[in-house]
This record gives C-alpha cells, structure tokens and sequence, in this order.
C-alpha cells in the first residue's frame, strides 16, 4: 500500500505537481493551467465541458488528495499503521485523477500535428500503421467498463510500444509498469454534455486534437531515459 503512495508522488513530480519539500514542509498539489483556452478544442470538445472537467472535477481530485496527504503525514507522525494503510485507496484514486488529467491536457491541442519520425516508426513496427493503432486504441477505450482510461504507453522493459486500459483514476505506470504516452478519458463527465452516450464518436473525435508534439516528446523522454 506504502509503495501505491511513492509510486504516484514520483510520477506527479514527474508532471511538476507540487509534492512534499524535503524539509517536510508539505506544499499543496495545484491544478495546472491550461496551455490553451477552454474553447481552443471546439468542435471536438466543448468549451463548457473543457471548463467542467478542468476547473470542477480535475480541481475535486487535487482537493481530495491534499486532505488525503494530510491525512497521512498525521497517520505517520503518529506511527498509525491501520490508518496509512486505509488512506491508500484516497490516495490511488485522487493521486492517480490528478497524475492523469496532467497528462490529458497535455496531450490535447488544437493545432494537432503529427507524430515524430521516431515516434512514426515505433507506431509503425509495434502496430503496423497510425491507422491500426488509433483503431485498436479506440475500441480498447471505448470497451473500457464504467469509468477508466484507454492509454498508448511505453514499456521500458521490451522497448516497445503497448496499449492498456486502466479503471477509475488508476495511473498507467504505478498500474502497469508502462510509461504513459497519450490517454483517453472515458469517464461520461469528458464527454457526456457534447456526445451524450454514444462514446465511439467521442473517441473518434479525440484524435483530431492529439497534442503529437507531446505525445512524442513522452515517448522521447521514455525511450531514451
């Protein structure tokens, strides 16, 4: 359970989220700005729910993993085994909301692009084409049961691009192991006002504001880190 914690401080660090200083003075997680204004992605997605999703959902779960954190510098003051151990579910799904969104809106952009050279072939030898990986992406996502995540990672271990679905707010890495590239939200609150429940358009549409020069600059950094 411990390690759930490390294992999401080390990757929010990573995204530039505010973590706990090493003089043990706590300093509070914020919710990034936007590279772009809510309404930079219209069509694909609306500007009412760009600012939903941001300034409401992205901010509940910085919210709740604060109090959360809290929670745990006092459990561990206190050398309180049974309450670190029950704050780790608080932590996994608040921690992995706010790692995730980081990422999402990151990914996102309304000029699009294309991918690398590096990051085209890579997509080339591990799928085939762009085409059969947005394809096998997209039905991976829209298959996802309930609310989760459909993401393209890295896997540093056979130095190969993979597909994953993650549940709820679970994060790609601590989960699987595999580097986080470009995720899909599938939760309904990223789509629902604009696509009602027809999720295949939403993750159809996604992909003509994918963030390329993001997307290959994670690969970049994981591939060569």
């Amino acid at each position: 359970m411990i390690s759930v914690k490390r294992g999401l401080v080390s990757l929010i660090r990573g995204n530039h989220a505010r973590i706990l200083s090493s003089g043990g003075q706590r300093q509070k997680h914020t919710v990034p700005d936007l590279p772009y204004d809510y309404n930079a992605l219209e069509p694909i997605i609306s500007a009412e729910i760009m600012k939903l999703h941001h300034s409401k959902h992205h901010a509940a779960y910085v919210n709740n993993l604060n109090i959360a954190e809290e929670k745990l510098q006092e459990a561990q003051a206190k050398n309180c085994i049974k309450t670190i151990i029950s704050l780790a579910p608080a932590l996994r799904f608040n921690g992995g909301g706010h790692i995730n969104h980081t990422i999402f809106w990151q990914n996102l952009s309304p000029s699009g692009g294309n991918p690398s050279s590096e990051l085209a072939d890579a997509i080339k030898k591990d799928f085939g084409s762009l085409d059969n990986m947005k394809a096998q992406l997209s039905a991976l996502s829209v298959g996802v049961q309930g609310s989760g995540w459909g993401w393209l990672g890295y896997n540093k271990q056979t130095k190969r691009l993979q597909l994953a679905a993650c549940a709820n707010q679970d994060p790609l890495e601590p989960t699987t192991g595999l580097v986080p590239l470009f995720g899909i939200d599938v939760w309904e609150h990223a789509y629902y006002l604009q696509y009602k429940n027809v999720r295949p358009d939403y993750v159809k549409a996604i992909f003509d504001v994918v963030n390329w020069q993001d997307v290959s600059d994670r690969f970049a950094r994981a591939h060569c880190g």
